[in-house]
């Protein structure tokens, strides 16, 4: 038998990183992860003193993070499930010192400096900053396998973009969208997308029995989706909202096409698209919902197409905790360490 791979998780405590460590822990090919905190931003102890549901996995310690001590446990891959501005900082130390890393932070997902301002970073070397953002991966499986395999630094993406790249890349990819047309992008995420921080506008009393947009013209996520597509600022609008639920993800794109198609042609796009890919699903006539892809690592993809075969219109549903985030992550890792892609996720 293959030896495991060690993993470490900095930053478990989170709603991300109990994702991850419940699909770590079932991993065959992965020994049981070390568990770092931030020093001084979060409490030692046991992960079970945070998840008492998950004590059964033997109380695991948590610690502050030390190159020490990562080194001598023989670690291989670093998850951060923590704030940007930690990933930005923590970043290029852990690839100098020869670490692989898998970042769910939006630290490292951006390139057109427009795009990155958004996070408000001070980086203290600048030049490293640079080299460090052209390398790292978009980790998109379905899209970047190849590149993903190879790479020191995944940046996993966020999952919003998730939702929309993936139904809109076969037919972007194909030239078939009307670009200049415009492309809307009507997205709805459960409050666990929000972090596990307390903030008034994610309070159960204001979230409960409502449904709101916010950050309509100004989401981080927004980049994302520009700078993979290939789309000009002016042709997207992207308009998250907040679904009175825990978890969940579900957006309805339009897109007017260069040329009519017909629902036979759509489905066939999408399914020789992803052929290879595992953890995407199209139905049809079907439409995906929320309730079939939560708790899983599936984005199910849908469309109605207009009588006049231009107007498409593309639906996604994912669980922005597994396919948006942690489950993502371990797939990024699969593909970098040669595992099969399903491994720990089915």
């Amino acid at each position: 038998m293959a030896a495991q791979l060690q993993t470490a998780v900095i930053g478990p405590t989170g709603y991300t990183g109990y994702e991850l460590l419940q699909i770590l822990f079932r991993h065959p090919s992965v020994k049981v992860p070390m568990l770092f905190v931030r020093e001084g931003s979060e409490k030692t102890g046991t992960i079970g003193d945070v998840y008492p549901q998950l004590n059964g996995k033997g109380s695991l310690p948590m610690q502050p993070f030390s190159w020490a001590t990562a080194h001598q446990a023989g670690v291989d891959l670093l998850f951060l499930a923590t704030p940007h501005e930690f990933s930005r900082e923590f970043v290029p130390e852990a690839i100098r010192r020869g670490f692989r890393v898998v970042d769910l932070s939006g630290a490292w997902r951006l390139q057109c400096p427009d795009n990155v301002a958004v996070y408000g970073f001070n980086d203290a070397d600048a030049q490293l900053a640079k080299q460090l953002t052209d390398e790292a991966v978009y980790g998109l499986p379905e899209l970047k396998k190849e590149a993903i395999a190879h790479a020191q630094l995944v940046a996993n993406p966020g999952c919003y973009p998730t939702s929309i790249i993936l139904a809109l890349a076969p037919f972007v990819s194909a030239g078939l969208v009307d670009i200049d047309a415009g492309v809307i992008c009507d997205s709805k995420s459960g409050v666990s997308g929000a972090g596990k921080a307390p903030k008034a506008d994610t309070h159960f009393v204001e979230v409960a029995d409502n449904f709101r947009a916010y950050n309509p013209t100004q989401h981080r996520h927004r980049g994302e989706i520009l700078e993979q597509l290939k789309l000009a600022s002016e042709n997207l609008v992207f308009t998250p909202h907040l679904l009175p639920i825990t978890r969940g993800m579900f957006s309805t794109i339009y897109a007017q096409l260069v040329q009519p198609l017909t629902p036979q042609q759509v489905e066939q796009i999408l399914r020789d698209f992803y052929k290879n890919a595992p953890f995407v699903r199209v139905f049809a006539p079907r439409l995906p919902e929320i309730a079939w892809s939560v708790k899983t690592n599936y984005c199910d993809l849908g469309f109605a197409l207009a009588k006049d075969g231009r107007r498409l219109t593309l639906f996604s549903a994912i669980d922005n905790l597994v396919k948006g985030a942690s489950g993502q992550a371990v797939q990024n890792m699969n593909v970098m360490y040669g595992f099969d892609e399903r491994e720990g996720l089915q």
